[in-house]
C-alpha cells in the first residue's frame, strides 16, 4: 500500500475517535521512523480503546465497590493432616498421572518481565537462582518439566508468553542453551498484546514524536494471547485439555502437579487455583474469597486492614487463603475468555499510574504524580465465570518463593534459602525412609538436581536407586 494513502486511512481513522493528535510530530520522523509508527499504529484497536476509556476515563460515576459485607472465606482443599485425607490425596495423585500419561496436560509460564528491579539485565526468566549450579528460572522449570516427561513417558508442551520487550532474548537464551535439553518443538513462544495508555481527559500518550506509550494488558491478557496466537488450537490438535499456569519469578512452583490436577478432574473444575496460607495479616498477596456465591481474588492493596487482620474462631487468619498464581485452565474455558467477541471475555480494569510523556520543548518527561490511566485484565477474573472453581491447598514450603526484589523479603536470597531448605527436607525424608544416617543439619551451600527429583516423593524414590550415596558437603549437587 503507498505510504501516503495509509497514513490519509489511518489519520481519518483515529480522528474518528478523537486521538488525531498522535500524528503532530509525523511529518518531523525520518523515513524509516514514519514506517514504524504506522506499523505501531495499525496494531491498535480503537473500537475497544475508546470502550475502555468511555467507560473507566470519561464516565464521571464512580467505579462500584465491593459489598465487603458480603464477604466470605473462599472454601479449598486443605493439605492432608491424618491417613483418611492422605488417601483422598493419593486418589486424586492417580488420577492425575493418568491424564499426565496420556498426554492432556501441558505447562504455561507468563514470563513477560526484565530482572530491572533485580539489577540484573535481560528476561527475568534468564536470571540465576539455584544455590550451586546458578541455574536461571527457565533452566529450573525446564529441569522439572523434563524430568516429569520423563516418570510419567510422555512429552509435556511448554508454552511461554513473552513481551514485546523480552521476546526475541528470551528466544535467543533458548536457543543458546539448546532449550536446555527439551525438545525445540515442544516450546511455544508467543509475546503478550500491549494497549495503548491514555491520560486523565482519555487522550493516548505519546512517549515519542513517533512512539506511543503501550503497557502489557495484565496477567489475564495471557488467555487471550493464548487464543490469538494459536496454542489453544494446537492444544486441541494435541489433544490438551489442561493447563498449568504459573508465573516467571516463582521457581518453587512443581510446574507438573498430579495431585492438584487429579482434583481438578475429580471436581470437574474448569479453573482450579492453589493457596498457600498467608505468613501474616499485611502479607503482599491477594485472598481467595467467595463473592456473592462464587470465588473469586480480592489483592491485598484492595482489602480492608480490618478484613486482613480478622481472626477465625481458631485464632487463625479468617482470610488466610493466599493466591500465589498458580492455576489449571480448562482449554475451553480459555477459548470462551480469550475471544475479543466473546460476551464472557474477561473485563479491564483501570490503573492510574506516572506514564512519561513526550513534551515539544522538555523531550520525555518523567512525571512526579500518577498522569495516566493503563487498562489491565486479571487473570484471577476467571475464577466467577467459571461453571465450576476449585482451590486447593500446597504447603509454602513446597510451591511458593518468588524472587521479586533485589533484597529482603521475596529477594535471591530468600529464595535460594527456600530452595535449599526444600533439598534438606527432601534428603531428611529420604533417609529415614532408606534407613540411613539422617542429616539433620548442613551448613554450606548443596541443591538437588530437579532434572533427577521433581518432588519429596520422587526423590525419595530416585534416593534409594543409588547405590553409592554422596558425601553432603559444600558445592554437591544431588542427581548432578
Amino acid at each position: 500500500m503507498d505510504i501516503q494513502k495509509e497514513l490519509v486511512e489511518l489519520k481519518a481513522y483515529f480522528e474518528r475517535f478523537g486521538q488525531g493528535h498522535v500524528f503532530q510530530y509525523f511529518s518531523e520522523l525520518a523515513l524509516s521512523q514514519q514506517l514504524d509508527f504506522l506499523v505501531q499504529l495499525k496494531s491498535i484497536h480503537l473500537e475497544e480503546l475508546d470502550e475502555l476509556i468511555q467507560m473507566h476515563v470519561l464516565d464521571a460515576q464512580a467505579e462500584a465497590g465491593m459489598d465487603f459485607d458480603a464477604l466470605k472465606p473462599a472454601d479449598y482443599i486443605s493439605a492432608p493432616t491424618n491417613d483418611v485425607e492422605q488417601a483422598l490425596w493419593d486418589e486424586a495423585e492417580k488420577v492425575g498421572v493418568e491424564a499426565i500419561r496420556r498426554g492432556s496436560v501441558a505447562a504455561f509460564t507468563v514470563a513477560g518481565g526484565q530482572g530491572t528491579r533485580l539489577g540484573f539485565e535481560g528476561p527475568k526468566g534468564t536470571f540465576p537462582v539455584m544455590p550451586v549450579s546458578k541455574k536461571s528460572l527457565f533452566e529450573v522449570f525446564a529441569d522439572k518439566l523434563a524430568r516429569a516427561s520423563e516418570r510419567y513417558a510422555t512429552d509435556i508442551p511448554w508454552f511461554i508468553m513473552t513481551s514485546e520487550l523480552n521476546h526475541q532474548a528470551t528466544i535467543d537464551a533458548f536457543k543458546e542453551q539448546s532449550f536446555f535439553g527439551l525438545k525445540a518443538d515442544s516450546v511455544h513462544f508467543f509475546a503478550q498484546e500491549l494497549i495503548p495508555a491514555v491520560d486523565l481527559k482519555g487522550k493516548i500518550i505519546l512517549e515519542g514524536k513517533g512512539a506511543i506509550a503501550m503497557s502489557p494488558n495484565g496477567h489475564g491478557g495471557s488467555l487471550r494471547a493464548l487464543s490469538k496466537s494459536g496454542s489453544t488450537a494446537l492444544m486441541a490438535q494435541r489433544g490438551i485439555d489442561i493447563l498449568s499456569y504459573f508465573q516467571v519469578d516463582n521457581p518453587m512452583v512443581p510446574c507438573i502437579d498430579p495431585a492438584f490436577i487429579g482434583f481438578h478432574l475429580m471436581h470437574q473444575a474448569e479453573v482450579s487455583s492453589k493457596m498457600v496460607a498467608k505468613a501474616y495479616a499485611s502479607e503482599k498477596v491477594g485472598v481467595f474469597c467467595n463473592y456473592q456465591g462464587a470465588d473469586t481474588v480480592v489483592e491485598y492493596s484492595d482489602l480492608p486492614t480490618a478484613f486482613q487482620e480478622k481472626q477465625s474462631e481458631a485464632g487463625d487468619l479468617l482470610y488466610k487463603s493466599g493466591n500465589i498464581a498458580v492455576h489449571l485452565f480448562d482449554r475451553r474455558l480459555i477459548e470462551r475468555l480469550g475471544s475479543e467477541s466473546s460476551q464472557e471475555k474477561l473485563a479491564f480494569h483501570k490503573a492510574f499510574k506516572k506514564v512519561p510523556y513526550w513534551d515539544a520543548q522538555s523531550g520525555l518527561v518523567h512525571p512526579e504524580n500518577n498522569n495516566g490511566v493503563k487498562f489491565e485484565m486479571f487473570v484471577f477474573d476467571a475464577l466467577p465465570k467459571a461453571k465450576k472453581s476449585l482451590i486447593v491447598e500446597g504447603l509454602r514450603q513446597d510451591n511458593f518463593s518468588p524472587v521479586k526484589n533485589a533484597d529482603g523479603v521475596d529477594s535471591p536470597q530468600s529464595c535460594r534459602e527456600a530452595i535449599q531448605g526444600q533439598a534438606l527436607r527432601w534428603l531428611h525424608a529420604a533417609q529415614i525412609e532408606a534407613n540411613s544416617e539422617v542429616t539433620k543439619s548442613f551448613e554450606g551451600d548443596f541443591e538437588i538436581n530437579f532434572r533427577f527429583a521433581m518432588d519429596q516423593k520422587d526423590f525419595a524414590q530416585q534416593w534409594k536407586k543409588l547405590e553409592s550415596k554422596p558425601e553432603i558437603q559444600d558445592g554437591l549437587i544431588i542427581g548432578g
